[in-house]
């Protein structure tokens, strides 16, 4: 599934960023790799999402985190 999905409160683990490959570096330099703990702070259904990922908190819009493949 892909990490637009994901439901507030819950935590899921990244399998993949199908990204350009700019922002898939930007994610990584910010610690957004496989294997990484995600909890979904806030998910809007217009969009933009709050996740946070270790001590760091991140908003994504849905163009960003409809192409992060995560699993539960």
């Amino acid at each position: 599934m892909t990490l637009d999905h994901g439901i507030a409160g819950d935590t899921y683990i990244v399998e993949a960023l199908h990204l350009p490959q700019n922002m898939e570096r930007r994610l990584q330099a910010l610690g957004m790799i496989k294997g990484t703990k995600v909890s979904v702070l806030n998910n809007k259904n217009a969009g933009t999402m709050i996740i946070q990922m270790r001590s760091t908190r991140l908003a994504l819009g849905k163009g960003i985190s409809s192409h992060i493949e995560v699993r539960s």
